[in-house]
C-alpha cells in the first residue's frame, strides 16, 4: 500500500452507530449453489428484519455484478476478487451499524474465511443454503444449468467448477425439506438467541 495513504479516524464509531440503530451489526453470509434459494431467503429475512425494526441492506450477487463487480469474469481468480470486494463492502456496512445480507455462491472456503477475518468475532454469520444439485437443476430459475450442461457456460459452480460446502456454518438451511418461512424463522431465531435482536 502507498505509504502516503493514511487511515483517517472518524468521530462517530461503529459502537455509536449500533447504539443508534438499536441492534448489533453483522453480516448474514448466504452461500450455496445457484438455484439453492439464497436470494429468495435473504430477501424474505430482510423483510422480516425490517418488520422488526432492524436497519438492513442486502447485497445480491447478480446485482453487484451489474455495477461494482461488472468487469469481473467467472474464472476462479475473478471469483476470489468478487468475494474479496464483497467482504470489504460488507465490513463498511457493519461499520455503519447495519445487518447486511450477502447472497453469493462464494464457492471457496478460503474466500469465505477471508471475508470472516475482516470482521470482529460474532459479526460474520455463515448461512449455508444447502440444496442438492439435482434440486437446483430442477428449479433452474435462470436456465443456467441447462446452458452449463450444454457447455455454453464455462466455470459454472456444481458442473464445471467446484463448490466447497461450509464445514461448520452458524446456520444450516435445508431448502429441499423446509419452506421459505421455516428458513426465515430459523435465521431470525438464531439472531434472537445470539442477542442480536430482542425477543
Amino acid at each position: 500500500m502507498n505509504e502516503n495513504i493514511v487511515w483517517h479516524s472518524a468521530i462517530i464509531d461503529k459502537q455509536t452507530r449500533a447504539q443508534q440503530k438499536g441492534h448489533k451489526p453483522l453480516v448474514l453470509w448466504y452461500t450455496g449453489l445457484s438455484g439453492s434459494g439464497k436470494s429468495t431467503i435473504a430477501n424474505a429475512v430482510e423483510a422480516r428484519l425490517v418488520e422488526l425494526g432492524a436497519h438492513t441492506y442486502l447485497l445480491d450477487g447478480d446485482n453487484i455484478r451489474h455495477g461494482l463487480n461488472r468487469g469481473l469474469s467467472f474464472s476462479d481468480e475473478d471469483r476470489v476478487e468478487n468475494i474479496r470486494r464483497i467482504g470489504e463492502v460488507s465490513k463498511l456496512f457493519v461499520d455503519a451499524g447495519l445487518i447486511v445480507s450477502t447472497a453469493f455462491i462464494s464457492p471457496f472456503r478460503a474466500d469465505r474465511a477471508l471475508a470472516k477475518s475482516l470482521l470482529q468475532p460474532g459479526e460474520f454469520v455463515e448461512v449455508y443454503v444447502d440444496t442438492p444439485l439435482e434440486v437446483c437443476e430442477k428449479r433452474d430459475p435462470k436456465g443456467l444449468y441447462e446452458k452449463a450442461r450444454r457447455g455454453e457456460i464455462a466455470n459454472f459452480t456444481g458442473i464445471s467448477s467446484a463448490y466447497e460446502a461450509p464445514e461448520m456454518p452458524e446456520i444450516h438451511l435445508q431448502t429441499a425439506s423446509q419452506s421459505i418461512e421455516q428458513s426465515v424463522d430459523q435465521v431470525i431465531d438464531y439472531l434472537v438467541t445470539q442477542g442480536v435482536l430482542k425477543a
